[in-house]
């Protein structure tokens, strides 16, 4: 099933304080320039419609949240979101997850990574595209502080069992911890559209949580 249609954007909206370019992220690092404050920093890969960075932005203020989307127009409308909430601590890049990762985040500088329903590029001949590779595992390691989080969940069982494979190489990396599914409060009460979707569908989500050793 493909993507719906997305709203439109009011073209009034400023979005120039939440949307970047990839290449606009100064670098070295700098986050006291993007978000204004050195707080414990929480990345996406691949933020979609941007519920996850909406809802978690608004419940931990203490932390700030970037998610990175390569898609132009899925960059735009996370960025909407987020300014229509007014929210400070949370910004939409428009890029490659993976140069963030492995050319503009600094080693050891975040709290949580997310990758949420990744793309599972379904022919064998293609697998190469998926996000989830050695390479990028090994970045994740790299960026995350000791003790940092990293979240992956997706709704295809194959994509799930050779990527904790992948990270059972990770000797840096413990886990997998369960993510219990807890019922839904309300209609956006999920973690992404993705997920809204697969659960109202009756299908599995396959959930894990890994954790850097310190």
């Amino acid at each position: 099933m493909g993507r719906r249609a997305l709203r439109k954007i009011d073209p009034a909206l400023d979005l120039s304080g939440h949307l970047y370019e990839l290449d606009q992220l100064s670098q070295p690092w700098d986050a006291q320039r993007l978000f204004g404050r050195n707080a414990p920093l929480e990345v996406e890969i691949g933020s979609g419609k941007g519920l996850f960075l909406e809802t978690a932005a608004l419940e931990m203020p203490q932390h700030d949240f970037l998610g990175i989307e390569v898609s132009r127009k899925y960059a735009r409308f996370t960025a909407a979101r987020l300014a229509c909430r007014e929210l400070p601590n949370a910004r939409s890049v428009r890029g490659d997850g993976l140069r963030l990762l492995g050319e503009v985040l600094p080693g050891q500088g975040v709290t949580a990574v997310h990758v949420y329903f990744p793309d599972p590029w379904w022919k064998k001949r293609h697998r190469k595209r998926r996000v989830l590779t050695g390479p990028f595992l090994d970045d994740v390691v790299r960026v995350l502080k000791p003790q940092g989080r990293f979240h992956f969940w997706t709704d295809v069982k194959e994509y799930y069992d050779t990527t904790l494979a992948l990270i059972a190489q990770q000797a840096s990396l413990q886990g997998p911890l369960a993510v219990p599914q807890r019922p839904a409060a309300h209609t956006l009460d999920y973690h992404t559209h993705f997920e809204r979707r697969t659960r109202l569908q009756g299908a599995p989500v396959y959930r894990s949580l890994f954790v850097k050793r310190a």
